[in-house]
């Protein structure tokens, strides 16, 4: 099969799919939308690999603990439910905060282990990354988990196969496609509303809005803290209303954390990114919560789940 007819195939099943998720739709105003948090720390960035190795971390005091307990303080004051997909490395160190994940009614899902991209390892170190990361989750809450993104979005045209091995590790379904032109990941050809795959996984992309043919990033992260609110609202409701398919946002615990050490060495365009309005991005947050009904992703998407 030639690349375009991979396309055109994904195309089509893109369209099936939407179509039967928005007939069976809630009214607009009464819809769910996801709210999901990358579970990671300052230091475990990509952003910041060239100047801070894993080795590096154990010299480095966790900040992530404190942020993702006052994220969930958060969305117990908003009525907030979410998806935290958590690294493997969070768990050994800071069990506390996985329990309370679970305890508090939010769902908890895999990031992988110690935030190395799956495009950076091999078929075997992918494997052992994510199953390492799903049995530390599990041993700690007892829960099953279903859920996976892959760091950096990291699974493209390359390492398909990682989806063979979601669906051998037993998971129900992952977010970790973004179909945009970006220079660290994305596939802009590929799906951008929720589809099954033919490995069987259930695979739920980041939002993205067209404009000009091509798609434009909206799922949250940098994007969200870089433009202001207004104009991020305007493109949320753009894509709600013309797609007629739940949203669904992500963030960092890190990101609320304006207080963080700031890392000297690294590029200027990953410092730009990764510190630009982190000031204003608690108040940006409570003001999404606010205007929108949230869930977490194995709720919001249950009918492609089942």
């Amino acid at each position: 099969m030639t690349v375009n007819q991979q396309a055109q195939d994904q195309t089509d099943n893109q369209a099936n799919n939407s179509k039967e998720f928005s007939s069976r739709s809630e009214p607009v105003a009464e819809r769910f939308h996801a709210m999901t948090v990358d579970v990671e720390d300052y230091f475990h960035v990509s952003a910041f690999e060239s100047v801070i190795s894993p080795d590096d971390w154990k010299h480095i005091s966790p900040r992530v603990g404190d942020n993702t307990h006052r994220l969930i303080d958060l969305f117990n004051e908003n009525n907030v439910k979410a998806t935290f997909f958590t690294l493997g490395w969070v768990a050994q160190h800071c069990p506390d905060v996985i329990k309370r994940i679970v305890d508090e009614g939010h769902e908890l899902a895999s990031h992988g282990t110690n935030h190395r991209r799956n495009t950076a390892m091999s078929r075997e170190e992918v494997y052992k990354d994510i199953k390492n990361s799903k049995d530390l989750l599990e041993q700690i809450t007892g829960k099953e988990v279903k859920g996976y993104r892959a760091p950096s979005f990291s699974i493209d045209e390359s390492n398909e196969w990682v989806f063979d091995i979601l669906n051998d590790l037993g998971f129900s379904y992952s977010s970790s496609t973004y179909p945009i032109e970006h220079d660290l990941y994305g596939v802009p050809a590929w799906p951008r509303f929720v589809h099954k795959r033919k490995e069987g996984i259930v695979e739920i992309p980041i939002p993205t809005i067209e404009n000009n043919g091509n798609n434009k990033g909206i799922g949250g992260g940098g994007y969200f803290r870089l433009f202001p609110y207004w104009l991020s609202k305007r493109r949320i409701d753009a894509y709600i209303d013309s797609t007629e398919q739940p949203y669904n946002f992500y963030f960092h615990p890190w990101e609320i954390d304006s207080e963080q050490p700031r890392v000297k060495g690294a590029p200027f365009k990953s410092r730009l990114r990764h510190y630009i309005n982190l000031n204003v991005m608690e108040k940006k947050l409570i003001k999404l919560m606010q205007d929108y009904k949230w869930s977490t992703m194995e709720d919001v998407y249950k009918e492609f789940l089942i």
